[in-house]
């Protein structure tokens, strides 16, 4: 069996959308590079920040990749709709290349002062860094785009030791895992998706910390409707989304006092994030920046 690699160049605003729309057909997941930047130096605060991504994946050759393609580039004519949209790159693979032609796109990524995000086929290293092997399967998240860098760095700065974690939306379990990692007591990993549930659930046996994660398929509303409050929420999904989120009274499940972090926002939405996320009774403090992507964090006042 073949199989057919489909890559678009794409700039940082357009990454996001395009990787989760070639997740629905890709095998194993989706790949995003920076482009003209090797990867050994994504992340040493020397290089220039990436104009272009190139976001990729596979599917295979048979009677159904006809049809795949159809569809993918139908829902591409609708994306361009919205923003410009480059046309995709086809080519075939051979069964026995395939492997690592995957592998060859998927590179150890240094983030932050201590986390080195590597893939499970990836020699391990000796020099104290806190090691994340990650196999992203069907889910998003390899730790190579700004929204899930952002998030590991500001994780990284922010969280309290001993502190009760929500990663809502938790895709292939990194920022779960992170957490876990860098000192959280427990972690409740949450995606309405069961490939991310299932993913999140493979990667985190792997790191060794399934005694400190829950991995379940829901949504806030279950939340907001227990007595679970979190001492940090990290939240990886659209401005859109979060927006949406504030509306079913997403400031309820931080506790008084704790943080909120919020990705996978362009500089344009961060006005209206921070002023939903106001009407859900949190407090915007803060914001960083990588690329044309923003964090925003908030607590929620003491009473």
């Amino acid at each position: 069996m073949d199989w057919i690699e489909v890559s678009l160049s794409v700039d940082g605003e357009a990454a996001e959308a395009v990787a989760e729309l070639l997740q629905r057909y890709g095998h194993q997941g989706v790949a995003v590079e920076q482009e003209g930047i090797p990867p050994e130096q994504w992340d040493d605060g020397e290089a220039e920040a990436p104009r272009r991504l190139t976001v990729r994946a596979y599917f295979r050759d048979d009677e159904r990749a006809e049809a795949a393609r159809l569809e993918l580039e139908t829902a591409l004519g609708h994306l361009n709709m919205l923003y410009p949209m480059p046309t995709p790159v086809y080519r075939t693979i051979k069964e026995s290349d395939w492997a690592e032609a995957w592998k060859a796109h998927y590179h150890p990524v240094r983030i932050g002062r201590r986390l080195l995000i590597r893939p499970p086929w990836a020699e391990t290293t000796a020099d104290g860094l806190i090691e994340i092997a990650l196999d992203p399967g069907m889910a998003f998240g390899t730790g190579t785009h700004p929204t899930t860098q952002l998030c590991l760095e500001a994780l990284e700065d922010r969280l309290p030791t001993g502190a009760r974690v929500l990663d809502l939306g938790c895709g292939s379990g990194i920022l779960a895992i992170a957490a876990a990692r860098l000192g959280a007591a427990s972690v409740l990993a949450l995606d309405i998706d069961p490939i991310a549930v299932e993913s999140a659930q493979t990667n985190i046996v792997q790191n060794g910390v399934a005694e400190r994660i829950t991995v379940q398929q829901g949504s806030l509303e279950s939340l907001v409707t227990s007595a679970r409050r979190f001492d940090l929420i990290v939240v990886n999904i659209l401005a859109k989304v979060i927006i949406a989120m504030c509306d079913q009274h997403l400031g309820q499940v931080v506790r008084p006092g704790g943080l909120a972090l919020f990705s996978g926002i362009i500089e344009e939405q961060a006005d209206d994030v921070e002023a939903a996320l106001r009407k859900t009774g949190l407090q915007p403090t803060a914001r960083r920046r990588q690329s044309d992507w923003l964090l925003i964090e908030a607590i929620r006042p003491q009473i």
